[in-house]
């Protein structure tokens, strides 16, 4: 019957996907309870009720009305009766046609209707049991009225008749839909779990609801999703455990790194024979190269585990790169080549990137093209190109094949001779490709055997961050003679003076440059500047120092020396003076006369993201009461060593709450500034600040400068630190320079503040 169809078609749509291999067997099923329906032939189907309607309205009804008219005339009343008989009899005949069965044999239909779902209904449990399902019917009290033999064989109960599921000990767990539920059925084959669907519908018989049920066997599909998330759990709890793995080894691995650089810049600074420094030099070496496998290897696995995150903001790239040239700046020297650096004026001043990420990106670039440059230099130029970010690292270094090209940014890959692979990870160039990919940009290399590499770094910029200054103005009117030799760093000077607008001129002699100063003069072209190499001081003293002719042009002469070499030179020749790797400011103001030179870079407080504090130019007077807290001996002992030679007094602590008395002491007594490791005894670095903070706000005292020093790398710590209260934060190995600096910078900052209050 109808009733039970649909009654099938509703419990199969509740199992979803759980039955979507079924569907065949279903159609079949619902095909033969069509089949065994015959209600479709009992009554008239609608269009043969339609035509005896139409029948009755358009004619037979008139016809009917005209003869009982006639009859009436010519018979009388007795054969009027009889023709009203006839027409009622054909107006009970039209509207039986129209007529529900259940008002003429309602009895007969009944006992018909109950026998065809009771075979239906039996057709409908053998192809349960045929599938492997349960199907179940159970009065409102939930009472088995009837179930199939799956059921029956599945629970060992033969006749369940009577029972509730909970009674034979069916468990229902509760689905996420309403009348779904996950059941657990104890089987002979072990404990079972199925999906259970209910249906209300109505028997037939004696009009009483029925819950309808059919259950399916879903306990593979649940084994199998409940090892899927037990090997998402494990494989998390793997990740996270190697993180903190590596967190510890690399605090661990940092500490002692301290100690045999710091040790190593200790020692430099005493008497040594060539020798004695030699092996000095590979002990600093070898440090350098395991600090950078510790920072490869956290890097790489960041990435592996996919908790990379970029993090743009407004920031300006050609500070960003002139900062990562300066810190690089001293291993070229060291090896005798040139670096140097220049960005074009189109280039926005600011831009919207990750400066920690595109930061290691160049640092790991332009580092690779130092290290394998033995000879010549290394010239980094920025530019636009069709609205993209262009950086090049061009090296004069040996090249590589078409083959090695290839595998350049795979990892672990290194090129070279073995003393050049034994310098590093293989995984910077790895880690940059990847950094470049994330920022929808890239990281390419073109290079011939012989003639040196290029690599070239592209992504896209912001229009909305974008920031386009005249900076082609800003050297206009400047006509500049470069005594230098060819190289790296004479192209970038070039390049960067041409592109602010003023126009350079090189010669690599004294007397060519004499010779062109005259030449220029006579023509009116009259020079402003000339700047002079430090490799070319000798040659200026020879030929131009004390000419007349040369004096009377009234040029500003500038030196261009190395930071390390500046002492070594005097500079009564000179009107002012620079300092490789050259910085556009800095150029800009000594060629406008606004300043006589730069003493202090501030590449490496550059590159502590958040601060931008000037170094002064002075030490401060006296030297400061430093409070030390460091629980490592060897660390303790170095840097104390450094403080005190800088002329600072320094007392050493080796314990959170022992830092907490002494940085609140009372007058003279309190310190003047706080450098504190990280990780100590006495509680949590960070909680360690808060509390500080906290009691410095309750005791109405002003805020002591804190350095803190950490082998944590990651950003989300150095937030953390700096949340609560920390004036800076420095990554183990501490450089001695670099610490003498930020402490000098931080005492200068809170001295100004005091004075401000």
């Amino acid at each position: 019957m109808h009733g039970l169809g649909q009654l099938q078609e509703r419990l199969a749509a509740a199992f979803g996907g759980h039955a979507a291999h079924h569907d065949d067997q279903r159609s079949e099923t619902a095909h033969a309870l069509k089949e065994v329906d015959p209600s479709s032939q009992r009554h008239p189907t609608g269009a043969t009720k339609r035509k005896l309607l139409f029948l009755w309205l358009g004619g037979m009804g008139l016809v009917t009305g005209t003869t009982l008219l006639v009859l009436a005339q010519i018979g009388g009343l007795l054969l009027f009766a009889i023709g009203l008989g006839i027409a009622a009899l054909s107006f009970i005949a039209v509207l039986a046609a129209f007529a529900d069965p259940r008002r003429f044999g309602k009895r007969n239909a009944t006992r018909k209707s109950s026998s065809e779902w009771t075979r239906s209904a039996a057709l409908f449990a053998d192809i349960h049991d045929a599938l492997g399902d349960i199907t179940v019917t159970r009065d409102m009290d939930r009472r088995i009225v009837g179930a199939n033999e799956m059921f029956r064989k599945l629970t060992g109960r033969l006749k369940p008749e009577g029972q509730t599921c909970e009674e034979i000990g069916i468990a229902f767990r509760p689905g996420t839909q309403p009348h779904r539920y996950e059941v657990e059925i104890s089987t002979p084959e072990g404990q079972r779990v199925y999906f259970w669907s209910d249906v209300i519908t109505r028997n037939p018989a004696d009009g009483r609801l029925l819950l309808q049920s059919i259950a399916r066997d879903v306990t593979e599909e649940r084994l199998t999703a409940q090892a899927r998330e037990e090997a998402r759990h494990k494989a998390e709890y793997n990740s996270a455990a190697k993180s903190r793995l590596l967190a510890t080894v690399s605090h661990e691995i940092r500490t002692p790194l301290s100690g045999i650089l710091g040790m190593t810049h200790l020692m430099s600074e005493t008497r040594l024979t060539q020798e004695q420094h030699n092996y000095l030099t590979g002990v600093r070496q070898s440090g350098y190269a395991l600090t950078q496998l510790v920072e490869d290897l956290l890097d790489f696995t960041t990435i592996e585990v996919g908790r990379f995150q970029l993090r743009p903001r407004s920031e300006s790239l050609r500070k960003l790169l002139e900062s990562v040239v300066e810190m690089l700046a001293h291993r070229a020297h060291e090896k005798g080549i040139e670096i140097g650096a220049t960005v074009s004026s189109d280039v926005p001043e600011l831009t919207n990137f990750d400066a920690a990420r595109l930061r290691q990106v160049l640092f790991n670039v332009i580092g690779n093209a130092v290290k394998f440059t033995q000879a010549g230099g290394v010239l980094i130029r920025v530019s636009l190109q069709d609205e993209d970010l262009l950086i090049t690292v061009t090296d004069t270094g040996p090249g590589m094949t078409e083959e090695e090209q290839a595998r350049i940014f795979g990892e672990f890959e290194q090129g070279g001779t073995t003393i050049q692979k034994s310098a590093g990870t293989g995984l910077g160039l790895t880690i940059s490709a990847r950094i470049m990919r994330e920022f929808g940009g890239s990281l390419t290399v073109a290079s011939a055997k012989g003639t040196g590499s290029e690599f070239s770094i592209r992504f896209s910029l912001d229009p909305n961050e974008e920031t386009r200054a005249q900076r082609n103005i800003l050297l206009a009117g400047n006509v500049v003679i470069l005594l230098a030799p060819a190289g790296a760093a004479r192209m970038a000077i070039g390049e960067t003076i041409a592109t602010l607008g003023g126009n350079c001129h090189f010669v690599e002699d004294g007397e060519t440059a004499r010779q062109t100063l005259l030449h220029m003069a006579r023509d009116g072209r009259r020079p402003t500047d000339i700047i002079v190499d430090h490799r070319m001081s000798a040659e200026f003293a020879t030929h131009l120092a004390d000419r007349v002719e040369i004096a009377a042009l009234g040029l500003r002469k500038i030196l261009l020396v190395n930071p390390e070499e500046r002492n070594a030179h005097p500079l009564d020749l000179f009107d002012a003076w620079l300092i490789r790797p050259l910085r556009e400011q800095s150029l800009i103001d000594v060629l406008r006369g606004r300043i006589r030179g730069m003493e202090k870079r501030d590449a490496l407080n550059d590159n502590q993201p958040g601060f931008s504090v000037a170094i002064p130019e002075a030490g401060i007077q006296g030297g400061l009461k430093i409070l030390l807290a460091e629980d490592d001996p060897i660390n303790a002992m170095l840097i104390r060593a450094m403080l005190e030679k800088a002329g600072h007094t320094v007392e050493h602590v080796d314990h959170f709450e022992t830092l907490l008395d002494r940085a609140l002491a009372e007058g003279s007594v309190r310190p003047d500034i706080v450098i504190s490791d990280l990780s100590m005894p006495g509680g949590d670095g960070i909680e360690m600040l808060g509390r500080l903070r906290g009691h410095e706000r309750r005791l109405d005292v002003p805020a002591v400068p804190i350095i803190v020093l950490t082998a944590d790398k990651r950003d989300e710590s150095r937030r953390q630190v700096l949340l609560n209260g920390a004036n800076r934060v420095m990554l183990k190995p501490v450089d001695p320079i670099r610490l003498l600096t930020e402490v000098q910078a931080v005492a200068a900052l809170s001295a100004r503040r005091a004075e401000a209050l």
